[in-house]
């Protein structure tokens, strides 16, 4: 049975051409390309690439841009990265750092960058650090603006937040994956 045209199809067809490697020569038969809507595998194709070109010990916030306006957010870690992420994170908490306290220390410390429609922030780790172990704190006017924005958005969702001095958010990944 033939397989249908497809770009896929003739660019692997070219190459098998130019490399002598093919099915019918030998060598393993191709999977079948699967059209698909799941964006995933490509994202993190994306995201592995983007780290790395990133120093070591550095956490990534990764935004995709999507057509419809919504944003698809991938974090990453570079070598060393988790530990270190992890290791910041508990110091921050023990400490009793706040959500106030990881946006001014994140703000400090965040190179953005893009590549296409992927907006890229990385967070080198070990400044991250020296200003948690420093006491570097968020300002009362930022703790302040933090409360009216989780108020102004209880008002627009009809939800009552938890608390309006939410917890550290985190750079490493026992934080970052955590679901609540």
């Amino acid at each position: 049975m033939t397989e249908p045209f497809t770009t896929a199809n003739a660019a692997l067809s070219i190459k098998d051409s130019l490399t002598g490697l093919s099915g019918t020569h030998g060598a393993a038969k191709r999977p079948a390309l699967t059209p698909t809507s799941d964006s995933k595998p490509v994202e993190k194709a994306v995201v592995d690439d983007i780290a790395a070109n990133f120093d070591p010990e550095t956490f990534l916030w990764c935004d995709f841009h999507r057509a419809d306006g919504g944003v698809h957010i991938w974090y990453a870690w570079t070598a060393g990265g988790q530990q270190l992420g992890d290791h910041v994170d508990s110091l921050a908490m023990t400490g009793g750092l706040d959500a106030a306290d990881w946006l001014h220390i994140a703000k400090r410390n965040e190179q953005s960058s893009s590549r296409g429609r992927v907006k890229i922030k990385a967070y080198p780790l070990r400044p991250v650090l020296a200003d948690v172990q420093s006491g570097i704190r968020g300002t009362e006017k930022q703790r302040e603006n933090l409360r009216r924005l989780l108020q102004k958005a209880a008002e627009v969702t009809g939800h009552t937040p938890r608390t309006l001095t939410p917890r550290w958010l985190g750079f490493g990944p026992d934080l970052t994956n955590r679901k609540e």
